[in-house]
């Protein structure tokens, strides 16, 4: 009698639903059975709610919370009804959702652990399936998805991210402000992302300020495609332009050290660091190593320069000198005779406009560079995904910022 009574209110039943018996079975490291029943006959469609009497009855059993040490599983013959118009239908019951066979609390009790750990760990720890504890993931995302109100985000962020080592990638779009993903897009082209803009609604798009991203073609078309006055909001930050700088450094670097070595010249070796790091993060005898080799290594001493340059033309407040500085900044960058910077430099000049627009609305790659270090960091403890669909679940169950759990009754 009592061990009804405790299960009952532990597990919060109350009539129709009554816990029958609790049975303790101690083979094969004990497991708890608490057996329910329901008991009324006269029973309702739960899609359209008409009353009819129950058709039937199928045994139906939840992994629960464990009692101590010992699993323990809810096992109920739950009543089916047949509706004249909906036919037969299963009713819910009030520990556990439509499709799960694991109860609200459990199902909670693994999105916890989620947070933290790898889908494989959490399947170890808690003596389940991997696949038992991915589609728990998916329910949480799914439910989070449907719970979501309409989003305004004022200012956005574009990036795509790698999910394999292969050249495989998704489109995330965040709320810069929030600090949420926004939508995770398959690849980075032009179509998929126009579309996922085009369902935040035509209102929601009118009020974004700002869209910051990559000098990416098809990234900029879908924009243009889709935000009223895209011209003056897109934003290319600090981060993605000195990235392509230092990208044009490394590649002269690589070829002077080339050439050195056909001399026997060594001095560039192991050196990649020095140059595409800021000053401002070497210490005192890497800035030593560095400046002895500049005057060896003179064209990537050159391109060097150029890129130190353009990573101090950010701090402008007005639009006319920041756009003499940068017009003169690329005017030398192309006279400079150094064919990657000057692709550098033909590539900014090109896309200015959004430069300066970033430099004007104070864009910072700060969030942009958080959220894909999150990213990166979720990749890196789930040992890499298989695929996209499970790679964009685990950043919007990460970072979507959703109301993930399932609500008790």
């Amino acid at each position: 009698m009592y061990d009804r009574e405790l299960y009952a209110k532990i597990l919060g039943i109350t009539s129709p639903w009554e816990v029958s018996r609790v049975d303790l079975d101690l083979k094969l490291g004990g497991e708890v059975r608490v057996w329910i029943e329901y008991h009324e006959e006269e029973i309702k469609c739960p899609t359209c709610g008409e009353e009819s009497k129950i058709h039937d009855r199928v045994e139906r059993s939840w992994r629960h919370l464990d009692t101590c040490q010992y699993k323990t599983i809810l096992t109920a013959q739950v009543p089916r009804v047949k509706c004249k118009e909906h036919k037969v239908q299963q009713i819910a019951v009030p520990w556990a959702e439509k499709n799960s066979r694991l109860t609200l609390l459990f199902e909670r009790l693994i999105i916890d652990w989620l947070k933290e750990c790898s889908t494989s760990a959490v399947a170890e720890n808690l003596n389940l399936s991997w696949k038992q504890v991915d589609r728990v993931m998916q329910r949480a995302v799914r439910r989070g998805l449907e719970r979501r109100k309409k989003q305004t985000p004022i200012h956005i962020g574009i990036d795509e991210t790698s999910f394999q080592k292969r050249h495989e990638y998704v489109t995330v779009i965040t709320d810069t402000i929030a600090g949420t993903v926004v939508e995770v897009i398959d690849d980075r082209k032009k179509e998929p992302l126009e579309k996922a803009l085009k369902n935040l609604g035509k209102k929601a798009l009118s009020k974004i300020k700002s869209v910051a991203m990559d000098m990416h073609a098809p990234f900029i078309a879908a924009v243009k495609a889709c935000v009223p006055d895209a011209g003056t909001k897109i934003a290319f930050d600090k981060f993605h332009v000195i990235a392509h700088l230092t990208k044009a450094v490394n590649q002269v670097r690589k070829q002077e050290h080339m050439d050195l070595l056909e001399h026997g010249n060594e001095s560039l070796k192991g050196s990649r660091f020095l140059w595409i790091s800021g000053k401002e993060n070497l210490n005192n005898e890497q800035f030593k190593r560095l400046k002895n080799i500049k005057k060896i290594a003179l064209k990537t001493s050159k391109a060097w320069m150029h890129k130190e340059i353009a990573r101090n033309l950010w701090f402008f407040e007005r639009k006319t000198p920041a756009v003499h500085a940068w017009r003169k900044w690329c005017a030398d960058a192309i006279k400079s005779g150094i064919e990657p910077i000057q692709k550098s430099a033909c590539m900014i000049l090109n896309h200015l406009q959004g430069i300066i627009t970033a430099i004007l609305l104070k864009i910072t790659n700060a969030r942009g560079e958080s959220m894909n270090n999150k990213i990166q960091h979720i990749k890196k403890i789930a040992y890499g995904f298989r695929n996209r669909t499970r790679f964009k679940n685990a950043i919007l169950f990460h970072l979507g910022g959703l109301d993930i759990y399932p609500r008790l009754s």
